[in-house]
Parts: structure tokens; C-alpha cells; sequence
């Protein structure tokens, strides 16, 4: 090359100097085309949006599960009397049933009969049933459940609900406990702390009031399973549905329930099914 000659460079256009212009129309761009949106089929309705806690079908599994757990479940108090039923019932308050058929039988030996009770002062009794806790109010309530008794029936434990819940001591718990477990009359559900925390887990109530909780089972379950279920699930929470480590694995009710403490699952968790 001889020197002084620069080549020429490229143009910055891509295009070299010169180089012909197509003159060939331009064509108008296509307009796009709008894709058609193919109309999904409707999905069946979720699990989430078509369950039903409350479905009779459903009430009707956990109640054959918990009879297949437990048939025959009956109340774990020791008593061979409706007073004696009474009394245990109003010991058991915050008090396991072990430690009340621990106490019983030695208070009802010492005090055979209602009328021993009714000539005690509280304070007599105190020392007795010290073991059970709240032993002051306890003794309050069972002389005066004794007394009442006599003065007002004769010296016999009454059968009905409101008369039940004339006596000092007894609430609507305690009045079930007699009426369903020594009379047979379904009049109402136990609702201890077992039956208050499982029928929460299995989402049978949101309530979180006893009296509310029994009005709310009372719709669901037929009246003539009211005693047997309490009977049952109570048992339930003590063998199986156990507070802190519920044995879910070993559950017959396991894949009707979808509470949020399952220590194992085989269903949906829901986080509002708590106890």
C-alpha cells in the first residue's frame, strides 16, 4: 500500500457510500392479531370452599369412629349411687378422676349415708379431700349439696335439670354427669375440658364457652347419642387425642380431622381448627 493512501472506512450505518436505495414500496405492517383466549373450564369447587365441618355425613363418621374407639365408654368415676356420682362430679373439678377415685372411697366409708354428710360442718370434711384442690369450696359444696338435698327432696338426688342446678355445687356439667351416666336421660353434653378442646379440633364448634359449645353439639348430635358421645370423646382425649402430643398416627378419626396441633397427617391442615 503505498503510504499516504488511507482505505476507506465502512460507514457507521452499515451501509457503504453509494451503495442503491431499495425503492420497493413498503408494505403496511400487519396488524397483530389478538390472541383468543380459550375460556378455561370451571374447575370444580375446592375442597376448602365445599367443606363442611358441620355436613351430617361427616358427624356421622366421627361418631362411628369414636363407638369403633370406644364402644361401651362409660363414666370413669367411681359410684354405686346417684349421691355418690354427685359428689365425685363436684370433686373432680380441676382434679383428675384417678386421684378422685382415690379419695371417694374412704370419705364414703367414713360417711355412709347423705344424712352423715349433711350433719358435717365444712371443716370437718376439709382434711378428707384435701388431695382433690379447692378443698374449702369443695367441702362447702358437698355438705351443702347434702343439706339442700334433704330439705328440698327428700333426701333423694333429683332427676330433673333445674332441680340439679338448685344445689350448691352443681353446674349444668355436674347435672349432665348425673342425669345421663346413674338416671339414663339425655338432656344434655358433658362438656369437660376433653370435650371442650376435641370438639374445637374437629371443628364441630368455634366457641369457646361451655354452655355454647353444649348448645352447639346439641344441634349436631342426635339427642339420643348426647351421654355416649360425651362419654366417648372424654375417654378419646385421654387414651388418643392427648393435649400436648396427640397420637394421630394410631387415630380412627385421623382423616376427618384437619386441626392445626396434628402431630401427623394424611389431610388438609386448617389453620382455624385449633383447640
Amino acid at each position: 500500500m503505498a503510504r499516504g493512501n488511507t482505505p476507506r472506512q465502512p460507514s457507521r450505518s452499515g451501509r457503504q457510500e453509494g451503495a442503491r436505495r431499495s425503492t420497493a414500496p413498503k408494505l403496511p405492517k400487519p396488524a397483530p392479531t389478538k390472541k383468543k383466549s380459550v375460556p378455561r373450564p370451571k374447575a370444580a369447587a375446592s375442597r376448602a370452599s365445599s367443606y363442611n365441618p358441620l355436613a351430617p355425613e361427616r358427624v356421622r363418621q366421627i361418631i362411628a369412629g369414636l363407638d369403633e374407639l370406644y364402644a361401651g365408654a362409660t363414666c370413669a368415676l367411681t359410684h354405686h349411687s346417684a349421691w355418690e356420682l354427685l359428689v365425685a362430679t363436684i370433686l373432680s373439678a380441676q382434679c383428675t378422676d384417678v386421684r378422685v377415685n382415690m379419695v371417694t372411697p374412704i370419705i364414703f366409708e367414713k360417711y355412709p349415708i347423705l344424712q352423715a354428710f349433711a350433719a358435717l360442718e365444712p371443716e370437718q370434711l376439709e382434711p378428707d379431700i384435701r388431695s382433690t384442690g379447692f378443698f374449702r369450696n369443695k367441702s362447702k359444696s358437698v355438705v351443702g349439696a347434702a343439706r339442700k338435698i334433704i330439705a328440698d327432696f327428700g333426701g333423694d338426688v333429683p332427676q330433673t335439670m333445674d332441680e340439679l342446678l338448685t344445689i350448691p355445687g352443681v353446674a349444668r356439667k355436674t347435672a349432665n354427669v348425673v342425669l345421663g351416666t346413674w338416671f339414663k336421660k339425655n338432656d344434655g353434653i358433658v362438656v369437660d375440658t376433653h370435650v371442650t378442646r376435641i370438639s374445637r379440633r374437629l371443628e364441630l364448634t368455634k366457641q369457646e364457652d361451655p354452655r355454647k359449645i353444649e348448645e352447639d353439639l346439641m344441634r349436631i348430635i342426635p339427642q339420643e347419642r348426647w351421654t355416649d358421645f360425651s362419654h366417648e370423646v372424654i375417654w378419646h382425649g385421654r387414651k388418643l387425642c392427648i393435649a400436648r402430643t396427640p397420637k394421630c398416627a394410631d387415630c380412627a378419626l385421623e382423616k376427618l380431622c384437619h386441626a392445626a396441633d396434628k402431630t401427623w397427617s394424611t389431610v388438609e391442615i386448617h389453620k382455624s381448627a385449633r383447640p
